[in-house]
């Protein structure tokens, strides 16, 4: 149907953006296992493509691959599966109805897990394309089983220290250890004791978000325990650099200062080791800080209210994620200051350089005036000669043509006519080569 305005292009994606994170109905009891696995593709269609082999197992009809977009859900025979693609990590969550016999007892049991997993294709899981991060079983049991007693919950969690809270407003309640188990999945247990199936839904989904978001928080600590390394050994050389880039040298000796190219090689290599830590760690940050903020955010959402003696999950989940938030946050602020510190010094180190080499080049132009003061006194020196030396041939030109009028019968004496051209001739070599020195000048200007 044509519509009667013109369309933004990009109207229907921001609306279907509000509906991505959109959570399901579901109701107790059940179980999901959820994963969630990191990688990096965003256009090799990987992630699509693995999602399809799972439905077309089970003969569910393929939607086109550019239809799946950020979110896709299905009915795999008794199993719904849910597909979520984030910025740098996938979901997938399969959820199930089960009898209340079947959580009562053991709701975590390797029977269960083992029945949820046998139907998906073989090898499918192992051929997940990325590295899973977080592996959960959530167990939602229903109103009218029995209450969980302390010592109950100390053994579905394997005797690790138990994290609870009530729910929703007190509709639910919510434990778990936050640990990996044997298995290698986590644990997470909700009872409702009055959610309806959409309130069920929005609770499992938002527990679910949690654990996958904090998990993805913690992968910045490594990565900022790993920089810290290589950042003290870059200020270590930026502190040796910046002592040598001072006149003061140790125990207040006087030193000849170091070669600036050396000094420099050294700030350089400094600054480009900052940087590749920068590289590799910075977009991991500023993903620490983000998931960190939709920790937080999913954390109030759930409405917790204390359970007598447990610590709820904001409590437990602060009092771990914000220190190591915090790591990450001043690691990063760390190296931007050293590579403003580098900056720095590496400009003091070329000024300098600028201004020893304006010393050399102003001592070469003295050198060079000098020089040129020389060689005018030389030039004089050897232009007197010169008018000596041309007089004298000139001197010895007019003797002869004085001679030869002599003894042609003019009357006058030819030495007595040389000693009266001498000065004569001096006085025009000397007007003459300095006529041609003032006509040389003028040239040259």
């Amino acid at each position: 149907m044509a519509l009667p305005f013109p369309e933004h292009p990009l109207r229907q994606l921001v609306t279907q953006e509000l509906h991505v994170r959109t959570f399901e109905p579901v109701h107790a009891p059940a179980v999901v296992v959820h994963f969630a696995y990191q990688c990096a593709e965003r256009g090799s269609g990987a992630n699509t493509a693995h999602l399809l082999r799972l439905l077309a197992h089970f003969g569910v009809g393929l939607p086109a691959a550019d239809e799946v977009g950020q979110y896709f859900a299905a009915d795999l025979g008794d199993t719904r599966v849910r597909w979520e693609r984030h910025t740098e990590f996938v979901t997938y969550s399969f959820s199930r109805s089960v009898a209340p016999s079947a959580l009562a007892a053991r709701p975590f049991s390797a029977e269960l897990l083992a029945e949820l997993l046998a139907e998906l294709p073989p090898d499918w899981l192992a051929a997940l394309p990325g590295q899973v991060v977080t592996a959960v079983l959530l167990a939602l049991e229903s109103r009218d089983m029995p209450e969980r007693t302390p010592a109950d919950l100390a053994t579905l969690f394997g005797g690790n220290p138990v994290i609870g809270a009530g729910v929703t407003g007190g509709a639910g309640r919510a434990w778990s250890d936050l640990r990996i188990h044997a298995d290698g999945f986590g644990r997470i247990l909700l009872r409702d004791q009055g959610l309806t199936d959409a309130q069920a839904g929005r609770l499992i989904k938002r527990v679910l978000d949690v654990n996958a978001y904090r998990a993805m928080t913690l992968l910045g600590l490594p990565a900022a325990r790993e920089a810290a390394v290589a950042l003290a050994d870059a200020e270590s050389r930026l502190t040796d650099a910046a002592f040598r880039l001072g006149v003061a040298a140790p125990n207040g000796t006087a030193e000849a200062p170091p070669s600036e190219r050396a000094l420099l090689a050294e700030l350089t290599d400094v600054a480009a080791a900052i940087e590749s830590v920068a590289a590799r760690t910075a977009s991991r940050f500023d993903a620490t800080a983000a998931y960190h903020e939709v920790v937080r955010q999913r954390l109030e959402q759930l409405r917790q209210e204390r359970i007598e003696g447990l610590p709820t999950f904001t409590e437990f989940l602060e009092a771990r994620l914000a220190p190591a938030v915090s790591t990450c946050l001043a690691t990063g602020r760390r190296q931007q200051a050293l590579a403003e510190r580098a900056a720095r010094m590496t400009a003091l180190l070329r000024a300098r350089v600028e201004v020893r080499l304006q010393e050399q080049n102003r001592s070469l132009l003295d050198s060079m005036d000098r020089r040129a003061r020389l060689q005018l006194r030389l030039q004089e020196t050897v232009e007197g000669l010169s008018v000596v030396a041309i007089s004298y041939y000139g001197v010895g030109l007019v003797g002869y043509l004085l001679k030869g009028l002599a003894a042609g019968g003019l009357p006058l004496d030819p030495s007595l006519a040389i000693a009266v051209a001498v000065p004569l001739v001096l006085g025009a070599v000397w007007l003459g080569l300095r006529r041609m020195r003032r006509r040389l000048r003028r040239g040259e200007d």
